[in-house]
């Protein structure tokens, strides 16, 4: 364990894994904690279940291709409420704002941020604002917090994957952390490069419409790919073999990944999801993520299996065989 923060802690790798693991579940522990979901499901008082999640936001730049901060904030938050089955009902914001902010463009964000929590049906119905001296906030950070309901007989988890299961994933992966990329270091591609920044609860609703025995899901933020992979395998204790010539990935990111030097699988996404379905259900679940505007792209790209639990494996272009390892540290910071 390091004896310091470093930026690799918040990269959704083995780092962050590690720091979670070893300062926060110990200390912070209880059942809701303990599943690491994306979201927490608690018991309602008056019967039904209820799920909370928080997330907080530190991209830079603020401004991207396809997005910004405040539309990324909803988004993501809506997702992960979406990640458990959610129906996504209320958000609440807490804004950090460093002195010298430009208040037109903190307009745009807010703005930004309201017309994506519109478009998701969701309502922003309470906030925090604090001011932090110049050079010590780097222009704006976000927090949220978000509640839904998870509707009966929906039993959707990381921890319920199982062998047998057909691993489908919405769509391209990396588009999101190339595209935050190239704007930050002034990169030139061909192909303009946006963010897949997306609310994918109605993706969910469709795929769960047609597959409501799904197993579990995952949206690849940190750590892509990759990341969200191992995590479910750890936590169902099942093995996932994958293609890699089955993943989608855009012409101009992988491109851009050769260049930079960068696996497509560990790229951060913020408008796709994986999902562990049964395999019986498979076909009428990537049917309809197909037919969905945001999982056009959407395809099965491996399986579950009992053999060697906590790893992903992948068949490669040349039909060998790599481990997909967690990604140790961060490859892309301030990308969410």
């Amino acid at each position: 364990m390091e004896k310091t923060i470093r930026m690799s802690h918040g990269a959704g790798g083995r780092m962050m894994a590690d720091l979670i693991a070893e300062v926060f579940v110990p200390t912070l522990d209880n059942r809701y904690l303990r599943e690491m979901a994306d979201a927490a499901r608690v018991e309602a008082s008056g019967g039904g279940r209820l799920a909370v999640t928080t997330d907080a936001f530190v991209v830079q730049p603020l401004v991207f291709p396809g997005g910004d901060i405040g539309s990324l904030s909803v988004h993501g938050t809506v997702t992960d409420l979406a990640m458990v089955g959610a129906r996504p009902l209320w958000l609440t914001a807490a804004f950090i704002l460093e002195e010298g902010l430009e208040i037109d463009l903190l307009r745009q964000i807010v703005r930004s941020m309201a017309e994506a929590a519109r478009g998701a049906g969701v309502a922003i119905v309470a906030g925090d604002t604090k001011v932090v001296e110049r050079g010590r906030g780097d222009g704006l950070y976000i927090t949220t917090t978000g509640v839904g309901v998870v509707p009966p007989g929906i039993e959707v988890g990381p921890d319920r994957g199982s062998p047998g299961d057909v691993v489908l994933l919405s769509g391209s992966v990396g588009d999101h952390g190339i595209a935050v990329l190239s704007r930050r270091e002034g990169l030139a591609f061909e192909t303009e490069l946006r963010s897949d920044s997306a609310p994918l609860h109605g993706l969910v609703e469709t795929l769960l419409a047609a597959a409501p025995h799904t197993h579990a899901l995952r949206d690849p933020t940190r750590g892509g790919l990759a990341a969200a992979l191992n995590e479910l395998a750890l936590s169902s204790g099942v093995g996932v073999e994958i293609d890699e010539a089955k993943v989608p990935v855009r012409p101009a990111v992988r491109a851009a990944c050769e260049m930079l030097g960068f696996d497509p699988l560990t790229v951060a996404n913020e408008g796709k999801l994986v999902a562990f379905v049964p395999a019986e259900e498979a076909d009428a679940a990537l049917a309809a993520l197909r037919a969905h505007p945001l999982g056009q792209e959407a395809a099965a790209i491996g399986f579950v299996t009992a053999d060697h639990p906590g790893m992903v494996l992948a068949r490669t272009p040349i039909g060998g065989r790599r481990i997909v390892d967690m990604p140790l540290g961060e490859l892309l910071p301030r990308i969410c």
